[in-house]
């Protein structure tokens, strides 16, 4: 579920669009009335979205928009004629006075956009870093050595091993090299 916090100059109002956004299935996980709290909130957590105004308590919404942690999507709700100061800049904008529909609808958009996202990244293979790779070529190598494996089935043994105890490779490589080297 997508993390939103909501920051309004007005505890009440903040406390309003929490509600609406929880009685149409959204988790709100903070409700805030200044950039800072904002900010605060928004570092303890991986990613999320934003909601505020163009204004507020400590600071305006730009930078509050350039303090948020990456992947962070905000969404601002002004008056039109402030709305259109802040054309192409990332933000997702919503014109006051503001419709329910047109809110949910919105916030539901980003929360798809921020969970896409986050799947994305999740797809990204990790890198391994120079010390992991020698430790499955040393596993490898002595594999190779001592039960005359190919490269390859020697990696494919430890790759086996890895899936069936449920460990990744680089440890699998460390319980291969100490139970063989005793």
């Amino acid at each position: 579920m997508t993390n939103i916090i909501v920051v309004l100059p007005k505890l009440e109002d903040a406390k309003g669009i929490k509600n609406i956004l929880v009685r149409n299935g959204f988790s709100v996980a903070g409700v805030c009335t200044t950039g800072a709290q904002a900010i605060s909130q928004a570092d303890g957590l991986s990613n999320g979205i934003v909601v505020c105004s163009y204004k507020l308590v400590d600071m305006v919404y730009s930078e509050l928009y350039e303090c948020l942690p990456p992947g962070f999507e905000m969404l601002l709700m002004a008056s039109d004629h402030l709305l259109s100061q802040c054309e192409n800049s990332g933000i997702v904008c919503l014109s006051m006075p503001l419709k329910v529909n047109d809110l949910v609808s919105t916030v539901g958009m980003l929360a798809e956009s921020v969970s896409r996202r986050r799947r994305k990244a999740r797809s990204v293979p990790r890198v391994r870093s120079a010390e992991e790779t020698a430790t499955i070529d040393e596993a490898k190598e002595l594999l190779m050595g001592r039960n005359h494996m190919t490269e390859e089935e020697a990696h494919r043994y430890l790759q086996k091993c890895s899936m069936d105890s449920g460990t990744n490779m680089v440890e699998t490589a460390h319980m291969v090299l100490s139970m063989m080297k005793e």
